[in-house]
């Protein structure tokens, strides 16, 4: 077992009430638990980074097992969207903020336990202040720089950071906690290419595979704290929803690790948007390169309206596609698109778009790479349709 006691301090004077025994009992005739390991997940504080698909099972798991002190970070607010794989929240919290919606259902609960909101987003600037007052660090987030952040300020303040990710049929989860074990940049050292890897947004996710996932975490935790059995420390494991299959793969931690390698050359939390290069919500796109080939939606309804000969190419997947559609769009699919832009006519002006804005975007450069000169990416996709051309249109 990994040595991890931050609780020695806390436990003498803690008791539990005859109403935590009767909640508790279950563990409390367990060895592995028993009164002693009870008042250690009394004692315990765990960070939650994200109250969505991973964080619904890890809160209500934890919350259910008497960590006393929860804290969850977020700032978005539930919608539809979200009620197929979030457990955490219900119909009737649509449009509530996702943190004020996860107190109440964890509170019904557990009312014994803490819970402490963080309603931001998770920054370089606040996470160091923001991580301290916990013992253990669980990312239950869906994009690469908040990956990477929440690994190095871990590191930089020697908490274990419990990882999960998931997409479509497929999960992931280890225990990063240098210097027994490697961090997240000795299994991931860079990130992938901005939209390279398709976010849950764009390529879906079986709802009941954070439900797993997020269970697994939430028994890392729970291990941690007890000081039981073997933590996933320099293990991974991977889990094939399809194939209902677990594979587990050693990681090592890397010694030239720029993170927690013997001579670190990252001391200091960075700017990781720009080290995952993805521009600032902050900072408008400046108005040359790739925007000067975009349109807006109401722009093209109006050219629509004026029955301009344009051809309207949706590079989304096909079961996209049966969702819903721009009226005369013409499918073909983003992967599809090397082997058969040939079809399309370079002489037509083409307005090209996904769901985003994302892939039209790659598809609009290989295009132009190709030599059609004549193509426009529709910035904000096809939800930006919805929005503000035809709000009776399904959004997903």
């Amino acid at each position: 077992m990994f040595p991890f006691d931050p609780f020695s301090s806390r436990l003498p004077g803690l008791e539990l009430s005859p109403q935590e025994v009767a909640r508790y009992s279950r563990h409390l005739i367990m060895p592995e638990v028993a009164l002693d390991g009870q008042k250690r997940l009394k004692a315990a504080r765990v960070l939650l980074i994200g109250a969505g698909g991973l964080g619904s099972p890890l809160g209500l798991y934890l919350a259910a097992a008497g960590v006393g002190r929860i804290g969850l970070v977020d700032f978005d607010v539930v919608d539809f969207s979200n009620l197929q794989r979030q457990v955490l929240h219900g119909t009737a919290d649509v449009g509530r903020p996702k943190l004020q919606s996860a107190k109440d259902h964890l509170h019904a609960i557990n009312p014994e336990v803490q819970i402490d909101l963080h309603e931001t987003r998770l920054t370089a600037a606040n996470a160091l202040a923001m991580f301290e007052p916990y013992d253990i660090i669980i990312d239950g987030t869906d994009n690469f720089p908040t990956r990477y952040l929440v690994n190095d300020a871990c590191v930089l303040l020697h908490k274990p950071n419990v990882y999960g990710s998931i997409f479509r049929f497929d999960g992931q989860a280890s225990v990063f906690f240098p210097p027994g074990g490697p961090c997240y940049r000795c299994l991931y050292p860079e990130p992938p290419p901005p939209g390279e890897v398709p976010s849950c947004a764009e390529g879906g996710v079986l709802g009941i595979l954070p439900g797993l996932i997020g269970c697994i975490q939430a028994t890392e935790a729970v291990k941690l704290i007890l000081g039981k059995g073997t933590p996933l420390i320099g293990r991974l494991v991977l889990y094939d929803a399809l194939q209902m299959t677990f594979q587990e793969f050693k990681v090592r931690r890397n010694p030239q690790c720029p993170m927690c390698g013997d001579q670190p050359t990252i001391t200091k939390l960075i700017d990781y948007d720009q080290f995952c290069g993805i521009r600032g919500e902050e900072a408008p796109a400046p108005a040359t390169a790739e925007n000067q080939w975009e349109t807006t939606v109401e722009e093209l309804k109006r050219r629509l309206d004026r029955h301009e000969d344009l051809f309207i190419l949706d590079v989304r997947n096909p079961e996209e596609y049966q969702i819903c559609r721009i009226p005369g769009s013409t499918l073909l699919p983003l992967p599809q698109l090397a082997q058969r832009f040939g079809e399309l006519d370079p002489a037509r002006e083409l307005i090209v778009h996904c769901k985003s804005g994302m892939r039209s975007l790659k598809a609009t450069q290989f295009l132009r790479a190709q030599g059609f000169r004549n193509v426009k990416n529709l910035k904000g996709g096809i939800l930006a349709w919805a929005d503000k051309i035809d709000p009776a249109m399904p959004q997903y």
